[in-house]
C-alpha cells in the first residue's frame, strides 16, 4: 500500500479536533487523579486502622486491574446499577480514578520523607492538622516528587487512546473512524507522530518544572 498524500493532508483537521478532547481527557483526568491520590495517600495514614485497611485494599484492588478493564465497566456495566456518565465523562473519571492510586504512592513516598523533626516542630507547637499537612509537610513533599508526578502526567496522556473503546471521539477514535474509510496506514502514522510530539513537549515542561521546582 502506498502513502496516499491527499488523504494525510485531509486527516489534520479531524486528528487535530480529536486531539483536543485528548488532551481535555488527559488535564481533566490527572487533576482528579492528583486529588484523589492526595485523599488515598492522607487516609493510608490514618490512625483508625479500618480506615487505613481499606483504603489499603481499594488502592491495590485498582491498581491491580487493568485500565481498559475499569473503563468497559464504568461505561457499560455501571449504567445498570443506575449510574451514568456520558462517554467523555466516563473516560476523565476511569483515568482519574486509576491513576490516582499510582499518585497516591507518590505522594506517600515524599510524605515519609519529610524529617520526623517537622512532624514533632509541628506538634510542639500544636499546629491544627489542617496547617500540619497544607502549611507543613505536603509542600515539602510534593517539592520531592514533582519529576515522577510529571511522568505520570505524559502515561496518563499515552493511555488516553484506550478511551476509544468507550466511543470519546479522541485522536486514536477518529484515526480508526478514518482508517475505516480509506485504510489505517495515513491516520495512525499521523496519530502516532502527534503523539510523540505532544510527549516530548511535555518531558521538555517537565523538566523545566522538575528544576526550578523540585528539590534533589
Amino acid at each position: 500500500m502506498s502513502w496516499n498524500w491527499t488523504f494525510a493532508g485531509d486527516l489534520i483537521s479531524p486528528l487535530l479536533q480529536g486531539l483536543r478532547y485528548t488532551m481535555a481527557a488527559t488535564v481533566l483526568g490527572y487533576v482528579l487523579a492528583l486529588a484523589l491520590g492526595l485523599v488515598w495517600a492522607i487516609l493510608r495514614r490514618s490512625s483508625n486502622i479500618v480506615v487505613r485497611q481499606t483504603v489499603r485494599w481499594i488502592v491495590e484492588f485498582i491498581r491491580s486491574t487493568p485500565l481498559l478493564v475499569q473503563l468497559v465497566f464504568f461505561f457499560y456495566a455501571l449504567p445498570q446499577t443506575g449510574i451514568q456518565f456520558s462517554a467523555f465523562w466516563t473516560g476523565v473519571i476511569g483515568l482519574g480514578v486509576h491513576y490516582s492510586t499510582y499518585i497516591s504512592e507518590v505522594y506517600r513516598a515524599g510524605i515519609e520523607n519529610v524529617p520526623r523533626g517537622q512532624w514533632e516542630a509541628c506538634t510542639a507547637l500544636n499546629l491544627p492538622r489542617s496547617r500540619v499537612w497544607f502549611g507543613v509537610v505536603l509542600p515539602q513533599a510534593i517539592r520531592q516528587v514533582i519529576p515522577t508526578l510529571g511522568n505520570y502526567l505524559i502515561a496518563l496522556f499515552k493511555d488516553s487512546p484506550l478511551l476509544l473503546v468507550i466511543t470519546v471521539p479522541e485522536m486514536m477514535y477518529v484515526a480508526y473512524t478514518e482508517g475505516g474509510k480509506s485504510g489505517f496506514l495515513e491516520p495512525f502514522t499521523i496519530a502516532a507522530i502527534i503523539f510523540v510530539i505532544v510527549s516530548v513537549l511535555s518531558s521538555v515542561l517537565t523538566r523545566r518544572l522538575e528544576a526550578r521546582y523540585a528539590t534533589v
